[in-house]
């Protein structure tokens, strides 16, 4: 593939790119907040997006499961094709986008409800009623986002009182139990105290054995620590990506350099 620097990057290791996004610009209203963007995601690899305060990373997230969509006076152009089907077609469910592209916010979103229900209410909304069905959702969810064993015997106590990083585990649970392709977590640590963040960023590595996970993070040493391919945004464009290890050790573009090395940012 040929990115934005010009340069023909690395295949993705594990076969086709799930994501493919070609010629993207975004508007607010009047204003162009992303220009000419070309990326492709692979599968099963922790994608970073990194870049100082209003680069456009988190409005570039948005775009890959249509969440811009709720508002209002935005609008596309380019395309973001997601298993050979162009997310922005007229006929495309953003909805169903969005349980296919599951995504994790900054701070952590419980809903003042238990932990229970907090897991079950995806499955609840897409139709599921069967008891043992969503018992075994329940339990599978908070296996895979590393909780089980914190929350197995007070399932029907509030998520509210869980401590942030607990959480934020749960708003991941409740993401994996509607069965996503794709999670994308928008500075999922950045609330978080250093113990629990370690434990967010373990919790990446692993997903990624099942997922594709595209994350958006201001800690480049974060970005280091957990993804395989890194994508530097400044100013609404993409200026470079690589695989990870490369571009913090031998970036191709001066601003890439001179961001990660902390002369700008």
């Amino acid at each position: 593939m040929v990115n934005n620097n010009g340069r023909t990057a690395e295949e993705p290791v594990n076969g086709k790119p799930v994501i493919r996004i070609k010629n993207l610009d975004f508007f607010y209203g009047a204003f162009k907040a992303l220009d000419n963007i070309d990326l492709e995601i692979p599968p099963n690899q922790v994608t970073a997006l990194i870049g100082p305060s209003g680069c456009g990373k988190s409005t570039f997230l948005r775009v890959l499961n249509r969440m811009n969509d709720l508002i209002p006076g935005t609008r596309i152009n380019g395309r973001v094709v997601f298993e050979g089907q162009d997310l922005y077609a007229p006929e495309v469910d953003p909805v169903d986008v969005r349980r296919r592209i599951g995504m994790v916010f900054q701070k952590p979103n419980p809903f003042p409800k238990t932990i229970y229900n907090n897991v079950s209410y995806g499955p609840r909304l897409n139709g599921v009623r069967d008891k043992d069905k969503l018992d075994e959702i329940v339990a599978g969810s908070l296996k895979g986002a590393a909780l089980w064993d914190e929350v197995k015997d007070i399932l029907h106590n509030s998520a509210l009182d869980l401590s942030g990083g607990q959480q934020q585990r749960l708003c991941i649970a409740r993401a994996l139990a509607i069965e996503p392709e794709v999670l994308l977590m928008d500075e999922p640590t950045s609330a978080l105290d250093p113990i629990a963040t370690g434990r967010i960023e373990e919790l990446i590595r692993r997903l990624k054995k099942r997922y594709t996970v595209v994350i958006v993070t201001h800690n480049m040493q974060q970005a280091a620590r957990v993804s395989d391919l890194t994508a530097f945004f400044f100013m609404g464009r993409l200026i470079e990506t690589g695989q990870t290890e490369q571009l913090f050790t031998r970036p191709v573009k001066q601003q890439t350099e001179e961001y990660i090395t902390g002369r700008f940012g």
